[in-house]
């Protein structure tokens, strides 16, 4: 399935990478430097800094809910860590535990 989808997407950036072979400078403004790159890869490059900077923002977006989901987490274990603790104290105080009344009604029964 995943090729299905990446083919198609990696034959268009091919074709795009031969479609635009004429160079082009890229210049950074304050400073005199200068780069000759063919079009296809200032584009392509340009995309992928852009979805870099995006991934960037999105993972530090997603940071205070993956530390609530881990506070959560420790918090239920302790609960679960709690709730063995008391359900092993209540079976000690408690002893053993009678059979259900439709169990126990079968065995008093007189036979037949």
């Amino acid at each position: 399935m995943r090729w299905i989808l990446l083919l198609p997407l990696l034959i268009l950036l091919v074709l795009f990478g031969l479609s635009n072979r004429q160079e082009v400078v890229l210049r950074l403004w304050p400073f005199d430097l200068g780069w000759a790159v063919p079009l296809s890869v200032a584009v392509l490059l340009i995309g992928a800094l852009a979805f870099l900077l995006g991934a960037g923002i999105a993972w530090a977006a997603g940071l205070p809910y993956r530390r609530r989901a881990r506070r959560l987490e420790e918090a239920a274990r302790l609960m679960d860590a709690e709730l063995a603790e008391h359900r092993a104290r209540a079976a000690k105080e408690v002893g053993p535990v009678p059979p259900p009344a439709s169990n126990l009604a079968r065995l008093q029964r007189p036979a037949a």
